[in-house]
C-alpha cells in the first residue's frame, strides 16, 4: 500500500470515527436517547463513497430506543439517497477523458456498455444488500448512467432493505418477548 493510501485510509477512518463520536457517542454518554438527528448524519456520512460505515447496523439500534420503524425507514432512505446524489455529483463530474487517460479508451467503452446494459440490475442489488452502493452510483455517474433510472434502482433497493430490517427486528422482538 502507497503512503497515499495509507494516509487516505486513516483519514476517513478518522472522519467516521469523529461523525459517530460527536452524535451517536455524545448521546449515549449523556444518558440521552440517540436522536433521529444523529441517526441521519451518520446515516448520510455512510453512504458517502469515501466513509464506508455498516450503517444497516444502526437500524435495530435505533429501533430498540424507541424510533418508529417507518420514521427509520424514511430517514434511511432519504439520507442515503442524498448521499448517493454526492457520491453520482462527484462521479459526473469526472471528465471523460481523464477515464479514457486512466484505463484506456477501449476499456472505458466496454465498461460504459457494460453499465448501461447491466446498471440498473447492479444498483438494485447493491442496495438491497450491505454492499458498497455509494461506489456504484459513483459509478454510475462516471459512466453517464441515467441519473433518474440510477436513484429509482437505488430507491427501490433502498426502500426494501431497510422495510425488511425494520421488520425483521420486530418479528424477532415480538418473537423473543415473554408470553
Amino acid at each position: 500500500m502507497t503512503r497515499t493510501r495509507i494516509i487516505a485510509v486513516l483519514v476517513t477512518a478518522l472522519v467516521a470515527i469523529v461523525v459517530v463520536s460527536a452524535t451517536l457517542g455524545r448521546e449515549i454518554y449523556a444518558g440521552r436517547t440517540p436522536s433521529l438527528g444523529s441517526f441521519a448524519l451518520i446515516h448520510f456520512a455512510g453512504y458517502l463513497f469515501f466513509l464506508l460505515m455498516p450503517v444497516e447496523a444502526l437500524v435495530p439500534i435505533y429501533q430498540s430506543e424507541g424510533h418508529a420503524g417507518s420514521v427509520l425507514i424514511l430517514t434511511a432512505v432519504v439520507t442515503a439517497l442524498l448521499a448517493q446524489a454526492v457520491d453520482y455529483g462527484i462521479g459526473r463530474s469526472v471528465k471523460e477523458a481523464a477515464v479514457d487517460k486512466l484505463i484506456g479508451e477501449a476499456r472505458h467503452r466496454r465498461f460504459r456498455d457494460m453499465i448501461a446494459r447491466w446498471g440498473g440490475l447492479a444498483i438494485l442489488l447493491f442496495n438491497l444488500f450491505p454492499l458498497s452502493s455509494p461506489n456504484m452510483l459513483l459509478v454510475a455517474g462516471i459512466t453517464r448512467y441515467s441519473a433518474l433510472r440510477s436513484f429509482a434502482y437505488s430507491s427501490v433497493g433502498l426502500t426494501v432493505k431497510y422495510s425488511l430490517l425494520v421488520y425483521a427486528f420486530e418479528w424477532v422482538g415480538a418473537w423473543m418477548a415473554p408470553g
